[in-house]
């Protein structure tokens, strides 16, 4: 609810990471990489409904699910090239430093 809240994501998945079930992950990044706070927020909100969970699975473009306002020329080539060693790092990380089980969620602070 403010605007001087800074949001981000690190992935923790639970199985193996592969092209087929990172769409979402992968365009959440994207999303973060490329467009404005206004035209993310309106995305991840989209991307967070279990209707497109299951779109995406059964074989949906991402590309449907983009906002009117986003750049969709910038968002697609991001998402395209965006490889699996990001992905592959956040896990790291997030098994190694932050010591949780693969899957496992948490809420990070760093506040004043």
């Amino acid at each position: 609810t403010s605007s001087h809240t800074r949001v981000g994501i690190l992935n923790n998945p639970s199985s193996k990471i592969r092209e087929d079930n990172t769409a979402i992950a992968r365009g959440i990044l994207a999303a973060f990489l490329t467009q404005n706070n206004s035209n993310l927020k309106s995305f991840l909100s989209k991307l967070s409904k279990e209707e497109t969970a299951k779109s995406l699975a059964a074989g949906t473009k991402i590309t449907k699910f983009l906002v009117p306002g986003m750049d969709d020329n910038t968002f697609e080539k991001k998402y395209n090239t965006l490889g699996l060693d990001i992905i592959k790092t956040h896990q790291m990380f997030c098994q190694e430093v932050l010591k949780l089980l693969p899957g496992q969620m948490a809420v990070i602070s760093n506040g004043r």
